[in-house]
């Protein structure tokens, strides 16, 4: 909690953010109870940043730390970037819970438990061999200890629901009391779960009657001195909603097919952590939405690409693993040169690797994952609320200059959530597909627009534009096949050139903090909060330290060499081992490039990438 807490009545101290984090086993329901306070939160005006942490497991053993599920909500009146460090408030529904979260609170700060889980066998499924909340471990921590399962189940024993039924309201009573000590009002959250249990009367009385015991018992047990409130947060004027980046993606797909004209149509295998988008998009058929679950990734990828053969704004989505798979569909879509946007929401690799946890690992695939000569244009949204934006840029330039798209989204910004404010698309940018040849026009099915060097569009179905498509190579203009060895070098290279000449379409590079000085931080992708904080504060201490974040990585955008020279040195700051920077180095060589870089399946803190600046800042 912030250090800047002033008294505002004799009741409330006024905190300018808190960070909470909800944790407890998979089936206890953090989740919702984290996203429920993020809304209420949100209603009231506070900015919103959220990091929802699953089990990798689908089924782990219950009490064990394997299937510990986290929800973590930064809230202010203040600029909001990141999910937050250092927690303030960690309410642990077992022992599991507070083991594997304990870490990030700090000493001083308020931990919450339910007793009633910190029973022998549970400790022990946790590691503990003996009881921290009696052992003197929590000592420097303002504890506080609940016995949440028992008053829940007390709150509705008349009800006559069975005991699974009833230990399911848990979260509802840890809610309660959180809602109580900051102050947030009940009422959005009863009428979500009278939405949500409406057609289940019993159910959705048993919740709100656990939620409001848990209100009144923090209230009446004065679990604290005081409670606390976060006044609104200074925004720019317009309606918002708290939206997810998975789901902001799909509806930047909604906005750009309607723009342009085009039906939507989707060809997806499900994958974590990319279903998603599949899920929000199938929902919304009466905007002329068509989604197909395919049998594998092939499958949706191969799907896709006769749909936008077809005519129609074509998407597909998937993690890491399902790229490799999709590799050789997305050459043929580079040889027939049709637009297709190809989604990558990250994860932890190789293999499996870590299917729940973020990761940056997949920009050298996406730029060079394929045979031959190949390449696409990549872009990459840098937060929750941006991932609309980049759906819609990646599907503009997908359908103006006829070529695949490859969105790096990653885990973190994928199931984070952060304030987005609602507009009407008339306000985007118009989207101009690729001219189709008009009637009678005399037309070859590779002749290009001189400046894009797009080929035009003909689809199936328009007298006198038939024409060979396929995977093997084109001849110049006709798309006759030719293994002519000239006329091979020369699509080639127009292939590339025509990706190339994006650069004259996608904006400039732009700096936060010093347009020039000691040092310029490079960062990529959904590590934008974490960069843009850090450099932040230390610019405001007066250090001449900027950031370029970039959004397009393929063409990279025309002023950066230009951007680089104004600065002593350069570091870029990746959840990778180095794959920005390695791409950097071969396409500007002149500057030498300092790496900082993360692989834990956790996204950076402000705190080490500050402390890292520094020592950078202060060296000779």
């Amino acid at each position: 909690m912030s250090d800047t807490a002033t008294t505002q009545d004799k009741n409330k101290i006024r905190l300018d953010r808190v960070v909470i984090r909800f944790a407890g086993d998979s089936g206890d329901g953090m989740q919702l109870t984290g996203s429920q306070f993020s809304d209420t939160s949100a209603m009231l005006g506070n900015d919103i940043a959220t990091f929802p942490n699953y089990p990798a497991e689908i089924r782990a053993p219950e009490g064990s730390i394997y299937g510990v599920s986290g929800f973590q909500v930064h809230i202010g009146e203040v600029e909001i970037s990141t999910p937050g460090d250092d927690v303030d408030v960690l309410v642990a529904m077992n022992p599991a819970a507070l083991k594997t979260n304990i870490s990030a609170v700090q000493h001083g700060k308020t931990i919450i438990v339910d007793v009633d889980e910190f029973t022998t066998k549970n400790l022990g499924k946790a590691g503990y061999s003996d009881n921290p909340l009696e052992d003197g471990t929590l000592s420097p921590y303002n504890l506080i200890p609940a016995p949440i399962t028992q008053l829940s189940r007390g709150a509705i024993k008349e009800m006559g629901l069975d005991n699974t039924s009833m230990n399911r309201t848990r979260n509802m009573f840890a809610l309660g009391m959180v809602f109580w000590m900051f102050s947030r009002p009940l009422d959005y959250t009863i009428k979500f779960l009278e939405k949500k249990f409406g057609h289940k009367p019993q159910i959705f009385e048993a919740n709100v009657k656990v939620l409001k015991a848990g209100y009144h018992y923090a209230e009446t047990m004065e679990l604290l001195t005081s409670a606390y409130t976060i006044l609104p947060a200074k925004m720019s004027e317009g309606t918002y909603r708290i939206l997810m980046g998975n789901t902001a993606l799909a509806w930047g797909f909604l906005a750009a097919a309607e723009r342009s004209g085009k039906h939507l149509f989707l060809g997806s295998y499900p994958i974590t952590p990319a279903s998603d988008i599949l899920h929000e998009l199938s929902e919304h058929q009466h905007f002329g939405v068509t989604t197909f679950q395919a049998e594998d990734e092939i499958a949706g990828i191969c799907s896709a690409i006769g749909a936008s053969f077809a005519g129609n704004l074509a998407l597909t989505t998937t993690s890491g693993p399902g790229l490799a798979l999709k590799s050789e569909a997305i050459g043929l879509a580079v040889m027939t040169e049709l637009p297709l946007v190809i989604v990558d929401v990250q994860r932890g690799g190789p293999s499996t690797g870590l299917p729940t946890k973020t990761e940056q690992a997949d920009l050298l695939q996406a730029m060079y994952g394929r045979n031959g000569e190949s390449p696409v244009i990549i872009v990459a949204p840098s937060s929750p609320s941006n991932c609309f934006d980049m759906a819609y840029e990646a599907s503009r330039l997908a359908l103006e200059h006829m070529t695949p798209v490859i969105i790096l989204s990653d885990g973190y910004i994928a199931n984070g959530s952060a304030p987005w404010r609602i507009r009407s698309v008339k306000e985007l940018e118009t989207i101009k597909p690729a001219a189709a040849p008009a009637p009678g026009e005399e037309w070859l099915p590779y002749l290009r627009n001189p400046e894009t060097l797009a080929r035009r569009w003909a689809t199936p179905g328009m007298p006198g534009f038939e024409h060979r498509i396929g995977g093997l190579e084109k001849e110049d203009g006709t798309g006759h096949i030719s293994y002519d060895p000239e006329n091979h070098e020369h699509m080639v290279k127009l292939r590339a050139e025509k990706v190339r000449r994006v650069e004259n379409y996608i904006p400039e590079l732009q700096i936060d903090g010093a347009e020039s000085g000691d040092l310029l931080v490079v960062g990529w992708g959904g590590t934008y909060g974490s960069l843009h904080t850090a450099v932040k504060a230390l610019h405001e201490e007066g250090h001449q330290i900027g950031l370029a974040h970039f959004h397009y990585l393929n063409p990279m955008p025309r002023n950066t060499q230009d951007v680089f020279a104004r600065y002593k040195k350069i570091v870029v700051c990746e959840l990778n081992l180095g794959q920005f920077a390695t791409l950097l180095r071969s396409t500007f060589p002149e500057f030498p490039y300092l790496k900082y870089n993360k692989v834990q399946g956790l996204p950076f803190t402000v705190f080490e990438l500050n402390a890292h600046f520094r020592e950078l800042l202060n060296a000779k």
